[in-house]
């Protein structure tokens, strides 16, 4: 069973930058996409960006594409989602989830198998 925590989520003004991390406690993600989602109050999770730990392939949501940047992390076995120019359309809950899967990053939720209980993002205008 993989257990996933998500970090790094706080309160932010619009323009700022914010990093989260996505750690697995009990195994690698040697074998696993990894995926961030985010809801917000009133709407539905949707996806915002995975990563292929083998192939590196990683996939984005067009409303983050330019500004937000996932990355796996080797040595600390964690996956990071840099995000910069904040807006206050992407405050939410901020997930990670994983699925072992290779060579294709799904963006549908119900693909991913293992998720965190979230991090929450604030910004501020």
């Amino acid at each position: 069973q993989v257990q996933l925590v998500e970090s790094g989520g706080g309160l932010v003004q619009a323009g700022d930058s914010l990093r989260l991390t996505c750690a697995a406690s009990g195994r690698t993600f040697s074998t696993y996409v990894v995926g961030w989602f985010r809801q917000a109050p009133g709407k539905e999770r949707e996806f915002v960006a995975g990563i292929d730990w083998n192939t590196s392939i990683t996939r984005y949501a067009d409303s983050v594409k330019g500004r937000f940047t996932i990355a796996r992390d080797n040595a600390k076995n964690t996956v990071n989602l840099q995000m910069s120019s904040l807006k206050p359309e992407d405050t939410a809950n901020y997930y990670c989830a994983v699925e072992p899967l290779r060579g294709y990053v799904p963006t549908v939720e119900n693909r991913y198998a293992h998720w965190g209980q979230g991090t929450q993002v604030t910004v501020s205008s």
